[in-house]
């Protein structure tokens, strides 16, 4: 759980308001899990813009081609300093500091025949892939994983980064294709810079286009988070996009190694960003609910990309829910349960379609830590609807389709788990009718929207 720099300010984000949003998360977000703060791309090109990238950028670089921070967008980076300052800082918040990082080698380096650090008499220009390179951003040439310097480019590279305290590394054109060795090559740069520092990084790859379930193993390997999606943006049609993913993904999630379904662009987003102008977050209040259930249901990471300090409260409500980390850390057995296209005059009329009404259950669990689970032996269920306009839900949707048939008479209570959130929504809420083992789930869906809520035994 934390913040992004991306969806607010693109490639262009300061240590002022790195700082700023770092402070906010530490006062108002820190207790309910948002701990990490993540510079996204290009913090060391000192001609970064927000809308789009540069060819042949002046990239700042060490000896030995590593990037540098800009000093002019991170003063505390001055005179070889690098994130060490920023870092501490943060580290003194409770925070963690993540960085940033492309696939491969600068071409400046390259040009430049600067040195491998490790592998003597070995360049840049060595080891460069020239031939797999990012599709979308300038920067870099790949890195031959056949060539005996590889590696040390990557341990050289990380081995940096951790002797600034980062704790966080987002690798990007890692996965669209899917550049194995080149994954395998950064997790063991990771190993080798914790065994040597006494820290942890966490490796999260991006993007996610075509990401198959086929690679879980791998992934769960060599990495903590790889996400399942390009970006996603405050569009309904990006968040419902997410609902086939996250249900192929969530029964492969387990503790230490998630499927991620991409930042949560809420609150204050576009201030100099690669997509749009400076904004509130589009998405209605029904669907920010929608995407806050949906993720957790499938235990996504959470890495909310609105300027923090200029947000609106409710959307510092919405965050500081704590059934957020509750349901992400503390549920098993996540998946989707039931999925049906609703017509207003039946499936024989396919031009009458409404929308779909989607299921998801999960079982309540302790958390990976050892934190005691807030519903012992309970449930939680999701009741999705993506029409545009409110749904009654007058089908037969069943408790034990969440609690099994087994346990279908025990006496149970439902629980809203946006009950405690103000944010202008409907405020609608799921309730029980019936009893014994023919008790339903009831109540009026809103548009794009979601019933979430426990289920406990009495």
């Amino acid at each position: 759980m934390g913040w992004n720099s991306w969806d607010s300010y693109g490639s262009s984000v300061t240590e002022a308001e790195v700082l700023s949003n770092a402070e906010f998360m530490a006062e108002h977000l820190l207790r309910f899990g948002w701990d990490t703060v993540v510079i996204d791309i290009d913090w060391y090109d000192p001609t970064a813009s927000a809308h789009h990238y540069n060819d042949g950028a002046p990239l700042l670089l060490d000896e030995y081609g590593r990037q540098l921070p800009d000093p002019g967008r991170f003063p505390s980076a001055s005179d070889g300093n690098g994130f060490a300052s920023l870092a501490q800082r943060l580290h003194d918040m409770g925070l963690k500091l993540g960085l940033h990082m492309m696939r491969g080698v600068p071409r400046l380096a390259v040009e430049r025949h600067l040195p491998v650090k490790g592998a003597e008499g070995y360049t840049a220009a060595d080891i460069a892939d020239r031939e797999h390179v990012c599709r979308w951003n300038p920067d870099n040439f790949g890195i031959n994983q056949s060539h005996p310097a590889a590696q040390a480019w990557y341990d050289a590279q990380v081995d940096l980064f951790a002797s600034w305290g980062v704790d966080f590394l987002k690798v990007d054109d890692m996965q669209a294709p899917f550049y194995s060795a080149e994954i395998a090559a950064y997790h063991k740069a990771i190993v080798k810079a914790e065994a040597k520092y006494g820290t942890q990084i966490v490796l999260s790859l991006s993007p996610g286009t075509w990401n198959s379930t086929t690679h879980v193993d791998f992934l769960r390997k060599n990495a903590q988070m790889w996400r399942i999606s390009d970006d996603l943006w405050d569009r309904w049609d990006d968040v419902y996009q997410q609902f086939v993913r996250l249900s192929r993904w969530a029964p492969f999630q387990t503790n230490g190694h998630w499927a991620d379904a991409d930042m949560l662009p809420l609150g204050h987003i576009g201030v100099r960003a690669h997509n749009g102008d400076s904004r509130d977050c589009k998405l209605t209040v029904e669907e920010r609910r929608t995407l806050m259930a949906l993720w957790c249901m499938g235990r996504s990471p959470l890495m909310v990309g609105g300027d923090l300090p200029t947000s609106t409260p409710e959307t510092v409500a919405l965050l500081a829910n704590p059934v957020l980390r509750e349901v992400g850390a503390g549920s098993v057995d996540n998946r989707e349960v039931g999925r049906e296209r609703i017509y207003r005059d039946g499936p024989d009329h396919p031009d009458s379609y409404l929308g779909d009404l989607i299921i998801w259950s999960a079982r309540a669990a302790d958390w990976g830590d050892g934190t005691v689970s807030a519903h012992q032996d309970g449930y939680y269920g999701a009741v999705f609807w993506t029409g545009s306009e409110a749904h009654e839900i007058d089908e037969a949707i069943e408790l034990q389709t969440f609690v099994g048939i087994e346990n279908a008479r025990t006496d149970y209570k439902l629980t809203d788990l946006f009950a405690d959130v103000v944010d202008g929504a409907s405020g609608a809420a799921a309730r029980l009718d019936g009893s014994g083992a023919d008790r339903m789930i009831r109540g009026t869906v809103p548009a794009h929207g979601v019933l979430w809520f426990a289920i406990d035994p009495r």
